[in-house]
């Protein structure tokens, strides 16, 4: 099979499998990380087909939707790859993207690196940030049925990766949690230049939030 058929394959794979997904983490957000993951893998020296499959199943079974089980994206991933005959070294890398990829809070150490990760890594939390960032953050908090902000709950910079899954802060806590902290953990060069406009637009984002929210505009 060539690179563009399994390419494809896993395109349809993908689109299929999250049909039904919430809106932050449908097939959509999949396609804008691996459009991301493309431009970004320009400027760097890695495997392409690596990138491409990487990005494209890293939220093929995003843990979030699944009571908290990690299990389930990996195993999906490796299931179809190897019904494809991919390689087993390409099927070992992807799954370690997959496994490796996620913020989990901020206080989690990865376990793997490679090159392939760093851009896919920087390609989803691109996705995480900027005006898609904000309309995606607002969604999943109220697909979660959370408040968009108390001023009395404040953000929790410490918390275990439990608690980070646990928690049902107010929507603008997230941005402090995670969204704001993104800019400062991209891998390449690539990510922190698009990061650092997207970072600025949250900011002006939340100026004017609490702004409307205290009746001063």
């Amino acid at each position: 099979m060539t690179s563009e058929n399994l390419i494809n394959k896993t395109k349809q794979f993908v689109k299929e499998t999250l049909v039904d997904a919430e809106g932050g983490h449908d097939w959509f957000h999949t396609l804008r990380v691996y459009n991301n993951a493309l431009l970004i893998a320009k400027n760097e020296t890695v495997d392409t087909l690596i990138i491409a499959l990487g990005a494209l199943l890293h939220d093929i079974a995003d843990s979030k939707f699944y009571n908290g089980d990690e299990t389930i994206g990996p195993r999906k991933a490796r299931e179809f790859l190897f019904k494809l005959n991919v390689d087993s070294k390409i099927i070992e890398h992807v799954v370690n993207i997959i496994e490796n990829i996620s913020f989990k809070g901020g206080n989690e150490a990865q376990k793997f690196k490679s090159p392939e990760l760093d851009v896919i890594q920087d390609a989803d939390r691109l996705d995480a940030i900027g005006a898609i960032g904000i309309a995606r953050c607002f969604n999943y908090g109220g697909f979660k049925n959370r408040g968009l902000y108390d001023p009395d709950v404040k953000p929790n910079l410490n918390m275990s990766k439990e608690e980070y899954k646990a928690s049902n802060a107010p929507t603008i806590n997230h941005f402090y949690e995670k969204l704001l902290l993104l800019k400062d953990r991209m891998n390449t060069k690539t990510g922190e230049k698009i990061a650092v406009q997207r970072h600025n637009y949250m900011v002006g984002y939340l100026e004017q939030f609490y702004a409307e929210w205290n009746g001063k505009v």
